[in-house]
């Protein structure tokens, strides 16, 4: 999606108070998902996320790191209650040296933080909580990472994400994985991360219409043809995804869109014997 010409960009008194969520593209595109022939490709991947990250949000508190923040779209909502997060911190790479010159209208946000995707930096134990949506499929090596959040986390300090797995290469050349629960789970123990709850953000109804939305928004086609096209999709997507239901991940053959989970910092190092 293009951003138009006229956009503005967020202020730094937008950012300083959170009402980033004015901005058109921000509240459209991912404070308030809607299904329409615009955003059949992006409807089920953005309500997904938001819905995930409004249930954690009384688990966090304090500081707040964003990792892979983009565009903070989500800075309103954890600074806003149930969530008691005083103090956010969005980490990215340097967008300009990244994007391409149609992309960059679209990310006119300065992260607080720029990184080099191995090392963040802060201290250990500087921050009380983390967040990445959509992030550690672009990382390279992402139990570094992972190793990384829990280094600069406090002891217990939760950690939210979000992985696709029903997506299109993006990003290219920094898409790297799909993860399934099961290596994503090995991955966030590898770290020394604990009390890891995985859940699908969507079952075989959801993962049918996201195909299809994306098929029906992306595939090379006529001008002519895809808004034909996008309006006999439409409201198949919107009765797929209303009848969706969230598979068991450790039985059968299921099929999902993604996947979204919590993994904590031990609260202490285990004792060492002898």
């Amino acid at each position: 999606m293009t951003a138009p010409a006229a956009m503005a960009p967020l202020t730094s008194a937008e950012l300083k108070t959170g009402q980033s969520h004015d901005h058109p593209f921000i509240s459209r595109t991912f404070l308030a998902p809607r299904c329409s022939c615009r955003t059949l490709d992006t409807y089920w991947a953005r309500r997904s996320v938001l819905r995930h990250l409004q249930a954690v949000l009384p688990r966090f508190s304090g500081t707040l790191l964003d990792i892979g923040c983009g565009q903070m779209p989500y800075r309103p909502v954890v600074l806003a209650a149930p969530s008691q997060v005083n103090r956010y911190i969005g980490l990215d790479f340097d967008g300009a040296t990244l994007l391409s010159a149609d992309q960059r209208p679209l990310y006119r946000n300065v992260p607080d933080l720029t990184w080099d995707g191995q090392q963040i930096p802060l201290p250990e134990n500087s921050v009380d909580c983390a967040m990445a949506t959509e992030v550690l499929e672009h990382c390279a090596d992402p139990e570094n990472v992972l190793r990384e959040i829990r280094r600069v986390m406090k002891p217990g300090g939760v950690f939210f994400f979000t992985v696709p797995f029903l997506w299109p290469l993006h990003d290219l050349p920094h898409d790297e994985y799909r993860y399934t629960p099961f290596a994503l789970r090995r991955h966030l123990q590898n770290a020394g991360l604990v009390d890891i709850s995985l859940t699908p953000t969507g079952g075989w109804n959801a993962s049918l219409a996201q195909m299809i939305g994306l098929w029906a928004r992306r595939r090379p086609m006529a001008r002519i043809y895809r808004p034909i096209v996008c309006a006999f999709a439409l409201p198949l997507i919107r009765i797929l995804t209303t009848f969706d239901a969230l598979p068991s991940l450790g039985e059968g053959t299921p099929m999902i869109t993604g996947l979204a989970g919590t993994a904590t910092k031990p609260s202490a190092l285990p004792s060492r014997s002898g």
